[in-house]
Protein backbone atom coordinates (compact mmCIF):
# COMPACT_ATOMS: atom_id res chain seq x y z
CA UNK A 1 0.00 0.00 0.00
CA UNK A 2 2.97 2.32 0.55
CA UNK A 3 3.79 2.87 -3.17
CA UNK A 4 0.25 4.11 -3.87
CA UNK A 5 0.55 6.70 -1.09
CA UNK A 6 3.95 7.78 -2.41
CA UNK A 7 2.39 8.33 -5.85
CA UNK A 8 -0.42 10.44 -4.39
CA UNK A 9 2.13 12.53 -2.46
CA UNK A 10 4.30 12.86 -5.57
CA UNK A 11 1.30 14.08 -7.60
CA UNK A 12 0.32 16.56 -4.91
CA UNK A 13 3.91 17.85 -4.62
CA UNK A 14 4.08 18.18 -8.41
CA UNK A 15 0.83 20.19 -8.51
CA UNK A 16 2.17 22.51 -5.77
CA UNK A 17 5.53 23.03 -7.45
CA UNK A 18 3.91 23.72 -10.85
CA UNK A 19 1.65 26.32 -9.22
CA UNK A 20 4.62 27.92 -7.43
CA UNK A 21 7.01 27.97 -10.39
CA UNK A 22 4.67 28.54 -13.34
CA UNK A 23 1.47 29.92 -11.80
CA UNK A 24 -0.50 27.17 -13.57
CA UNK A 25 -3.20 25.46 -11.54
CA UNK A 26 -3.27 21.80 -12.58
CA UNK A 27 -5.25 18.93 -11.17
CA UNK A 28 -3.49 15.71 -12.09
CA UNK A 29 -6.01 13.14 -13.29
CA UNK A 30 -3.59 10.39 -14.31
CA UNK A 31 0.16 9.99 -14.72
CA UNK A 32 1.19 8.32 -17.99
CA UNK A 33 4.90 8.09 -17.16
CA UNK A 34 6.30 8.96 -13.73
CA UNK A 35 9.84 10.35 -13.15
CA UNK A 36 11.47 8.71 -16.16
CA UNK A 37 14.99 9.68 -17.35
CA UNK A 38 15.20 12.06 -20.33
CA UNK A 39 18.97 12.76 -20.13
CA UNK A 40 21.88 11.86 -17.88
CA UNK A 41 20.77 14.43 -15.30
CA UNK A 42 17.09 15.13 -16.03
CA UNK A 43 13.83 13.36 -15.23
CA UNK A 44 10.36 13.99 -16.57
CA UNK A 45 6.78 13.22 -15.61
CA UNK A 46 4.06 13.04 -18.25
CA UNK A 47 0.54 13.52 -16.95
CA UNK A 48 -3.05 14.27 -17.94
CA UNK A 49 -5.05 16.92 -16.09
CA UNK A 50 -8.73 16.68 -15.22
CA UNK A 51 -9.32 18.98 -18.25
CA UNK A 52 -7.66 16.30 -20.44
CA UNK A 53 -4.59 18.45 -21.15
CA UNK A 54 -1.29 16.57 -21.49
CA UNK A 55 1.72 18.12 -19.76
CA UNK A 56 5.39 17.16 -19.56
CA UNK A 57 7.26 18.38 -16.48
CA UNK A 58 11.07 18.19 -16.70
CA UNK A 59 13.37 18.70 -13.74
CA UNK A 60 17.16 18.50 -13.99
CA UNK A 61 20.14 18.59 -11.66
CA UNK A 62 22.13 20.48 -14.29
CA UNK A 63 21.12 23.64 -16.14
CA UNK A 64 18.89 23.19 -19.17
CA UNK A 65 18.32 25.67 -21.97
CA UNK A 66 15.11 26.01 -23.97
CA UNK A 67 16.91 24.29 -26.89
CA UNK A 68 17.75 21.31 -24.63
CA UNK A 69 14.12 21.05 -23.54
CA UNK A 70 12.95 21.23 -27.18
CA UNK A 71 15.29 18.34 -28.08
CA UNK A 72 14.09 16.30 -25.10
CA UNK A 73 10.42 16.83 -26.04
CA UNK A 74 11.14 15.68 -29.60
CA UNK A 75 13.18 12.62 -28.54
CA UNK A 76 10.55 11.55 -26.00
CA UNK A 77 8.19 11.37 -29.00
CA UNK A 78 5.99 14.37 -28.28
CA UNK A 79 4.93 17.54 -30.07
CA UNK A 80 4.90 20.70 -27.95
CA UNK A 81 2.09 23.21 -28.13
CA UNK A 82 3.35 25.68 -25.53
CA UNK A 83 6.47 26.07 -23.38
CA UNK A 84 5.16 27.58 -20.14
CA UNK A 85 7.14 30.62 -18.96
CA UNK A 86 7.96 31.08 -15.25
CA UNK A 87 5.28 32.59 -13.02
CA UNK A 88 4.61 36.33 -13.57
CA UNK A 89 6.93 36.48 -16.61
CA UNK A 90 4.74 35.90 -19.69
CA UNK A 91 7.45 37.20 -22.08
CA UNK A 92 10.34 35.38 -20.35
CA UNK A 93 11.78 33.72 -23.47
CA UNK A 94 11.58 36.95 -25.52
CA UNK A 95 13.14 39.01 -22.68
CA UNK A 96 16.15 36.72 -22.28
CA UNK A 97 16.45 36.25 -26.06
CA UNK A 98 16.51 40.03 -26.56
CA UNK A 99 19.14 40.43 -23.78
CA UNK A 100 21.38 37.81 -25.37
CA UNK A 101 20.89 39.37 -28.84
CA UNK A 102 21.86 42.81 -27.46
CA UNK A 103 25.03 41.34 -25.91
CA UNK A 104 26.11 40.22 -29.39
CA UNK A 105 24.74 43.20 -31.37
CA UNK A 106 24.75 46.17 -28.96
CA UNK A 107 24.21 48.78 -31.69
CA UNK A 108 21.08 47.29 -33.28
CA UNK A 109 18.02 49.45 -32.82
CA UNK A 110 14.89 47.73 -34.07
CA UNK A 111 14.83 44.06 -33.01
CA UNK A 112 12.10 41.73 -34.28
CA UNK A 113 11.04 38.12 -33.57
CA UNK A 114 13.19 36.73 -36.39
CA UNK A 115 16.29 38.39 -34.91
CA UNK A 116 15.85 36.79 -31.50
CA UNK A 117 14.50 33.38 -32.66
CA UNK A 118 17.86 31.66 -32.12
CA UNK A 119 18.71 33.61 -28.95
CA UNK A 120 15.40 32.54 -27.32
CA UNK A 121 16.68 28.94 -27.43
CA UNK A 122 19.61 29.98 -25.18
CA UNK A 123 17.21 30.88 -22.34
CA UNK A 124 17.78 28.91 -19.09
CA UNK A 125 14.73 26.67 -18.58
CA UNK A 126 14.79 24.27 -15.67
CA UNK A 127 12.41 23.11 -14.38
CA UNK A 128 10.33 23.08 -17.56
CA UNK A 129 6.58 22.66 -18.09
CA UNK A 130 5.35 21.92 -21.59
CA UNK A 131 1.78 21.67 -22.85
CA UNK A 132 1.76 18.76 -25.30
CA UNK A 133 -0.37 18.78 -28.45
CA UNK A 134 0.35 15.24 -29.64
CA UNK A 135 2.16 11.96 -28.97
CA UNK A 136 3.82 11.46 -32.38
CA UNK A 137 3.77 7.69 -32.93
CA UNK A 138 1.72 6.61 -29.92
CA UNK A 139 4.95 5.75 -28.07
CA UNK A 140 6.72 7.59 -25.26
CA UNK A 141 10.48 7.09 -25.08
CA UNK A 142 12.91 7.45 -22.21
CA UNK A 143 16.66 8.01 -22.12
CA UNK A 144 18.75 4.87 -21.73
CA UNK A 145 22.53 5.17 -22.07
CA UNK A 146 22.86 1.38 -22.57
CA UNK A 147 20.50 0.99 -25.54
CA UNK A 148 21.49 1.67 -29.14
CA UNK A 149 20.46 5.22 -30.04
CA UNK A 150 20.23 5.92 -26.27
CA UNK A 151 16.40 5.90 -26.23
CA UNK A 152 13.99 3.07 -25.49
CA UNK A 153 10.24 2.70 -25.21
CA UNK A 154 8.71 3.68 -21.87
CA UNK A 155 4.97 3.49 -22.56
CA UNK A 156 2.37 3.37 -25.32
CA UNK A 157 -0.09 6.23 -25.25
CA UNK A 158 -2.17 7.86 -27.95
CA UNK A 159 -3.06 11.55 -27.65
CA UNK A 160 -3.84 14.37 -30.03
CA UNK A 161 -5.26 17.68 -28.91
CA UNK A 162 -8.01 18.97 -31.16
CA UNK A 163 -8.17 22.74 -31.47
CA UNK A 164 -11.56 24.28 -30.76
CA UNK A 165 -12.45 27.90 -31.26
Amino acid sequence: MAPMNEQVYHDFALEKSIKAQFGVITEIDSVIARTFPVSRTAEATLFLTKKKQLFLYIDAQSKLLLSDVQKIVSRVGLKAELYMPPKNRPHYFDEIGTEKFREIFPGRGHINQQDIAFYRTLTPYSPALILISEVKAGVIYQYDSDSSGQWRQNAKFTYRRIKTS
